[in-house]
């Protein structure tokens, strides 16, 4: 599968009250560059993360969002949703990012990215876009967007294909470890099986499984 970059998106220090981090600021607001730009490890140059305990980091090192996604957000609420409305270092087309597998691989620009855990929307993210059930809706739509690990650090710019260049067998998907987090507990077993998952999701869905009948 080949898509493309259609945005490259950059977070700009943002202080407000609805702002999950104890500092009060937020990276969320993120706005399009056309300067190429590095993606390392631990994260995107230039990009400011708030919230450093659950953002950022080797599991979420990049945050891509799919354009289809956000065009129907943008019908469901009635405005426009510019590239970096989600909070995405990269806007994708042509990228089934809710169909994409936990642990696949992507060549875009000099960088190779694994795709390693959906979003989870929290109420920096409702505050963001003023929308009070956001959070719920976000949920219930289940188009979450995927976090990159950055395997080869790279840059990338705008109008780079997204080239899928290896998919583990096991099948697992950002919709469906979606859902086993948030809505379908029935499907936490599984979860189990995918060795690519970051540390504290496996833990998360051991510890649920435990509980569970049979």
């Amino acid at each position: 599968m080949t898509g493309r970059v259609v945005s490259v998106n950059l977070g700009l220090v943002t202080r407000a009250a609805w702002a999950g981090d104890p500092s009060g600021r937020t990276g969320i607001d993120k706005r399009p560059t056309t300067e190429p730009v590095a993606l390392r490890t631990g994260g995107v140059a230039g990009d400011f993360v708030g919230e450093l305990s659950v953002h950022g980091g080797p599991d979420k090192a990049v945050y891509s969002y799919a354009r289809e996604d956000a065009d129907w957000w943008s019908r469901e609420l009635g405005r426009e949703i510019p590239p970096g409305g989600f909070g995405e270092n990269l806007s994708t087309e042509g990228v089934d990012l809710t169909g994409a597998v936990i642990g696949e691989q992507w060549q875009v620009g000099s960088a190779l990215l694994q795709v390693s855990q959906p979003r989870t929307p929290c109420r920096t993210f409702a505050g963001f876009w003023d929308v009070r059930d956001l959070i719920k809706r976000f949920v219930a739509r289940a188009l979450p967007g995927a976090y990159l690990r950055v395997l080869r650090e790279g840059e990338v710019t705008v109008g780079d294909s997204v080239t899928v260049v290896h998919r583990p067998a096991h099948g697992i998907t950002i919709g469906e470890t979606f859902r086993a987090l948030n809505i379908s507990p029935e499907l936490l077993p599984r979860l189990l099986d995918v060795p690519e998952l970051p540390a504290h999701l496996r833990e998360r869905a051991e510890r649920r499984t435990a509980g569970r009948p049979g």
